[in-house]
């Protein structure tokens, strides 16, 4: 079942295993190809904006936090939603606008969201989640547990007010929130130098005496160990952390963006460092194993998207009368 609770915890407890994170990446970039393809083919509406090349800063995320930890997320957050635990027949449902969706095919590329694995509608403006994250870490604060929250959102976003206004009230506060930048040099079409004078967006933790890291956000390891330290921190009540991970996006902003805009090489030396490849090559110097049979793993994942990809198409749309059946009350607690 694409939105079966079970299915969804039990696809994120399996990123315990190094080869299911792998496999994990492999099926983000799938799926992405997939979704690109059907757009292509007029069978989806409206726009996407593809994470291929940031998948190890989905998966390492995922692997290291609870499904009782709440995640907000950008439009971009399809990586996101697969790494935490959707299906890919749910991710791509929702996108096809199908009932098997993850919100039943009523939010659409932009607004995913899978309460049992803790992912929040992803948000279609930009810096919109750092607040709500905030909130959600005082709310855990307040109840005294032990859960958590994380931000994610591009480097853009950290010139918006709402970036620097939930930096403030989380460290004023000592809220257990995991503020993370995926900074893949880009704010839609526009390079970081001419928005940002900052090189090193961690420094922003700066003014707020927060502890901050920059990350390699092409390697899974890295990710999960600025993490882990991270989540120790908002665990033991000492309170938020700034992680920036250094990644790139190898397609456009959106489906019709063609990146004309980067300069020359620039993309080749980001597939250098491919993070599925550069994971392979971590797994195989550990198990033996060769980097071609790890890769080869693809073949079957691609399979599978595939095989996810018709059962989602099979699907109907939702009916007329969902437009009239949630109030806003009921549409939050469908999501929420």
């Amino acid at each position: 079942m694409t939105k079966d609770p079970a299915t969804m915890v039990g696809r994120r407890e399996a990123l315990k295993d190094p080869l299911e994170r792998l496999e994990r990446m492999m099926e983000i970039r799938a799926v992405e190809g997939q979704l690109q393809a059907l757009f292509n083919d007029g069978e989806i509406r409206g726009s996407t904006h593809l994470s291929n090349g940031q998948e190890a800063v989905s998966v390492g995320i995922a692997a290291s936090i609870r499904t009782s930890d709440w995640v907000t997320c950008t439009y971009r957050g399809h990586g996101m939603a697969l790494a935490l635990g959707v299906t890919p027949e749910g991710v791509i449902a929702e996108i096809a606008g199908r009932s098997a969706g993850c919100v039943g095919g009523l939010g659409g590329s932009m607004h995913l969201s899978a309460p049992a694995v803790g992912l929040f509608p992803t948000f279609a403006i930009v810096g919109a989640g750092y607040p709500v994250a905030t909130g959600a870490a005082l709310t855990a604060q307040y109840l005294e547990t032990d859960d958590l929250a994380v931000a994610v959102c591009g480097d853009g976003a950290t010139n918006i007010g709402a970036f620097h206004e939930s930096l403030n009230m989380a460290a004023v506060w000592a809220l257990p929130v995991i503020f993370v930048i995926e900074n893949n040099l880009y704010g839609e079409y526009s390079r970081i130098e001419l928005t940002t004078p900052s090189e090193d967006l961690a420094a922003r933790a700066n003014p707020y005496g927060m502890t901050s890291e920059v990350v390699d956000g092409q390697r899974v390891d890295a990710v999960m160990n600025a993490m882990q330290r991270a989540v120790g921190r908002a665990r033991a009540g000492d309170g938020p952390t700034l992680l920036e991970m250094k990644t790139y996006r190898y397609s456009g902003h959106s489906r019709a963006d063609q990146a004309t805009y980067r300069p020359a090489g620039e993309l080749d030396a980001w597939l250098e460092r491919d993070p599925i490849n550069l994971y392979a090559s971590e797994i195989a110097q550990g198990t033996g194993d060769s980097v071609d049979s790890l890769l080869g793993r693809a073949d079957s994942v691609g399979r599978s998207v595939e095989a996810a990809k018709e059962r989602a198409l099979q699907s109907p749309e939702p009916p007329l009368s969902d437009l009239f059946e949630f109030s806003a009350a009921t549409a939050l607690n469908r999501v929420i």
